[in-house]
Protein backbone atom coordinates (compact mmCIF):
# COMPACT_ATOMS: atom_id res chain seq x y z
CA UNK A 1 0.00 0.00 0.00
CA UNK A 2 1.45 3.37 -1.03
CA UNK A 3 0.95 6.45 1.15
CA UNK A 4 2.01 10.06 1.45
CA UNK A 5 2.80 11.92 4.64
CA UNK A 6 1.14 15.30 4.92
CA UNK A 7 1.08 18.43 7.01
CA UNK A 8 -2.09 20.49 7.35
CA UNK A 9 -2.24 23.95 8.89
CA UNK A 10 -5.07 26.06 10.32
CA UNK A 11 -5.36 29.81 10.33
CA UNK A 12 -4.25 29.84 13.97
CA UNK A 13 -1.11 27.85 13.13
CA UNK A 14 -2.14 24.49 14.47
CA UNK A 15 -0.35 21.69 12.64
CA UNK A 16 -1.78 18.28 11.82
CA UNK A 17 0.70 15.67 10.63
CA UNK A 18 -0.52 12.34 9.31
CA UNK A 19 -0.45 9.89 6.45
CA UNK A 20 -3.03 8.90 3.91
CA UNK A 21 -3.54 7.11 0.60
CA UNK A 22 -5.69 10.07 -0.50
CA UNK A 23 -4.49 13.36 0.99
CA UNK A 24 -7.25 15.42 -0.69
CA UNK A 25 -9.93 13.17 0.82
CA UNK A 26 -8.25 13.35 4.24
CA UNK A 27 -8.18 17.16 4.08
CA UNK A 28 -11.89 17.12 3.20
CA UNK A 29 -12.57 14.81 6.19
CA UNK A 30 -10.70 17.14 8.55
CA UNK A 31 -12.60 20.17 7.31
CA UNK A 32 -15.97 18.36 7.52
CA UNK A 33 -15.48 17.20 11.13
CA UNK A 34 -14.92 13.46 10.59
CA UNK A 35 -11.97 13.49 12.98
CA UNK A 36 -12.56 14.28 16.67
CA UNK A 37 -9.09 15.81 17.07
CA UNK A 38 -9.45 18.26 14.16
CA UNK A 39 -13.17 18.97 14.53
CA UNK A 40 -13.91 22.65 15.21
CA UNK A 41 -10.23 23.59 14.80
CA UNK A 42 -10.18 24.37 11.06
CA UNK A 43 -10.45 25.28 8.35
CA UNK A 44 -7.39 23.23 7.44
CA UNK A 45 -5.11 24.01 4.49
CA UNK A 46 -2.62 21.62 2.92
CA UNK A 47 0.83 22.95 3.69
CA UNK A 48 3.05 20.11 2.46
CA UNK A 49 2.85 16.53 1.22
CA UNK A 50 5.60 13.98 0.67
CA UNK A 51 6.22 11.83 -2.34
CA UNK A 52 4.31 8.54 -2.34
CA UNK A 53 6.17 5.87 -0.37
CA UNK A 54 5.66 2.55 1.36
CA UNK A 55 3.45 2.43 4.44
CA UNK A 56 6.48 1.68 6.61
CA UNK A 57 8.45 4.66 5.28
CA UNK A 58 5.39 6.94 5.54
CA UNK A 59 4.90 5.97 9.22
CA UNK A 60 8.56 6.68 9.96
CA UNK A 61 8.32 10.10 8.31
CA UNK A 62 5.04 10.85 10.09
CA UNK A 63 6.60 10.04 13.47
CA UNK A 64 9.68 12.13 12.67
CA UNK A 65 7.50 15.12 11.70
CA UNK A 66 5.31 14.74 14.80
CA UNK A 67 8.41 14.67 16.99
CA UNK A 68 9.27 18.18 15.73
CA UNK A 69 6.09 19.58 17.35
CA UNK A 70 5.84 22.32 14.71
CA UNK A 71 9.35 23.60 15.45
CA UNK A 72 12.24 24.48 13.20
CA UNK A 73 12.95 20.80 12.47
CA UNK A 74 9.57 20.48 10.77
CA UNK A 75 10.45 23.36 8.45
CA UNK A 76 13.92 21.92 7.78
CA UNK A 77 12.59 18.42 6.96
CA UNK A 78 9.72 19.57 4.73
CA UNK A 79 11.53 22.47 3.11
CA UNK A 80 8.62 24.78 3.95
CA UNK A 81 9.71 28.24 5.05
CA UNK A 82 8.14 29.44 8.33
CA UNK A 83 6.84 32.50 6.49
CA UNK A 84 5.12 30.22 3.93
CA UNK A 85 3.49 28.28 6.77
CA UNK A 86 2.05 31.47 8.19
CA UNK A 87 0.76 32.61 4.79
CA UNK A 88 -0.34 29.38 3.01
CA UNK A 89 -1.80 29.51 -0.48
CA UNK A 90 -5.58 29.10 -0.57
CA UNK A 91 -6.83 25.55 -1.18
CA UNK A 92 -6.96 24.69 -4.86
CA UNK A 93 -4.22 27.09 -5.96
Amino acid sequence: MRRSAFNFLTEVFRFCVGLSEDVALRLHQHNDGFSKWTRNKGPWTLLWTSDVMSLSDARKLENLLKAQKGGSGLYRITGVAPRQAHNPAPAGS
